[in-house]
């Protein structure tokens, strides 16, 4: 089929190249436009603008889908238009511009999960299994009829970057085998079963972990927010990063916040710090200003004794 690709990061490349791959037209490949990364801001590429130079194809970078994205998506007279990740809403008339109309692979188990941050909202939630969804774009938001699906079940300690990657790849394979359907005549789409849930958009706010919830709430949200926007809590009213924790099994409790070394040789170079139930385990960490070390050699560094948290 004759294809405009919509998406921007990462995750959305495997679906890229896997269209390709199979053969279809790539007519162009919608992105976001250029974006200042790193301390000094220089302006990059987003991940799908480099694969589609890196493929030969034709990229219209545009921040968002109005009137002039609009004339050259059109220009390209696609048959199909296809979406992932892009970070922006298809309206008419370009939603019903192709043919087949647009479709979308979204990383959830629909309608479950509708919006920007479905994997990172689902963990923080303790879904334990998830999945990604290919639908039909209507204007209301991912309310679309479904054409197929997939489960999975998340990894004990699998974060959102984790479970992102994973899907991005079975979501590629998916993604192919609809357009093929579409392609021959035989794909069907369903209307979702369900109620809705939303994921919202992450903001730094999100990643502000409350010790004095159960561990395993702890846990949950940090992995939901990992690697985006960041875990964090609060030392002396400073954003004190939490890079990487787990499961610390049977421990002494400690306060919600309260911080103690790890003595199991298992745990070396980690820190045990309290919840409304068992300790969990820390392993790297962040101070402000500083940059990212190994828990234990923080908490040597630190004067007396420690408290995490919105109080401290």
């Amino acid at each position: 089929m004759r294809i405009v690709f919509a998406g921007t990061p990462e995750v959305a490349v495997p679906s890229l190249r896997a269209l390709h791959a199979a053969g279809h037209d790539i007519a162009a490949v919608v992105t976001r436009p250029d974006a200042p990364l790193g301390r000094k801001r220089v302006l990059t590429p987003s991940p799908v603008a480099a694969a589609a130079e890196d493929l030969g194809l034709t990229v219209i970078k545009a921040a968002r889908l109005d009137a002039e994205a609009t004339d050259r998506i059109a220009a390209s007279r696609p048959q199909l238009a296809v979406v992932v990740a892009y970070g922006g809403l298809v309206r008419e008339p370009l939603l019903s511009l192709p043919p087949h109309g647009w479709i979308n692979l979204h990383f959830s188990l629909l309608p479950r999960w509708r919006g920007a941050a479905p994997v990172q909202r689902a963990l923080i939630a303790g879904d334990r299994v998830t999945g990604a969804a290919v639908f039909r774009l209507v204007p209301e938001l991912d309310a679309g009829d479904v054409y197929d699906e997939l489960r999975y079940e998340v990894p004990v300690g699998a974060t959102a970057g984790d479970v992102l990657s994973a899907l991005s790849e079975s979501g590629a394979e998916l993604l192919t085998r609809v357009v093929a359907g579409i392609a021959n005549g035989t794909a069907v789409a369903t209307p979702q079963v369900g109620e809705p849930t939303h994921a919202a958009k992450l903001t730094i706010d999100d990643g502000l972990l409350d010790w004095a919830q159960p561990a395993q709430a702890v846990l949950d949200r940090f992995r939901g927010v990992t690697p985006e926007p960041g875990a964090h809590t609060l030392l002396d009213g400073a954003r004190f990063k939490i890079l990487t924790a787990r499961s610390a099994g049977d421990e002494a409790p400690l306060r919600p916040g309260e911080v103690a070394p790890a003595a199991s040789p298992a745990a070396k170079g980690a820190i045990l710090v309290g919840t409304g139930s068992d300790p969990i385990l820390v392993e790297r960490v962040q101070p402000a200003g500083k940059p990212a070390m190994a828990a234990a050699d923080w908490l040597r560094g630190a004067r007396g004794a420690v408290v995490l948290g919105a109080g401290a």
